[in-house]
């Protein structure tokens, strides 16, 4: 075999394998809902925040009060992650917020808002995620 051809058959042969291991490399995993606000509470909406993490509302119908959770999708050196919830519109402050460098999670936040809409957001070094305007009722 020609010098050339077993170049060429070298550098397929590190392609194929590189693209074997891209198809079998395993995706980054999401956070999920663990419980934090406590029994009772089940996650009625939930939003991602960038490619970090997730942010989850909550409601319970004994207490009648809705619930916040930012979680990132892995635990890690402390950065700064935030949770806020307030009854529509929010305005410049959050009605029930918590913020610090956490290793995992902000909140949980709680708020009574039977009869209304909701906003809500997760913050992870910046990126956020949440919605507007939802869960009324």
């Amino acid at each position: 075999m020609t010098s050339f051809k077993k170049t060429a058959v070298g550098a397929a042969f590190a392609v194929t394998a590189l693209a074997g291991a891209l198809v079998t490399a395993s995706p980054a995993s999401a956070a999920t809902y663990g419980n934090e606000c406590g029994s009772g509470y089940a996650v009625v909406n939930s939003a991602p925040i960038g490619s970090t993490g997730t942010v989850y509302l909550t409601y319970s119908s004994a207490t009648g009060r809705n619930c916040v959770v930012a979680k990132r999708n892995s635990a890690g050196s402390a950065v700064l992650v935030e949770a806020g919830l307030s009854i529509y519109p929010a305005g410049t402050h959050w009605a029930a917020y918590d913020g610090g460098y956490y290793t995992s999670y902000a909140g949980p936040i709680y708020l009574s808002a039977a009869g209304k809409c909701v906003d809500w957001m997760g913050r992870i070094s910046g990126t956020e995620g949440g919605k507007r305007k939802t869960n009324c009722g």
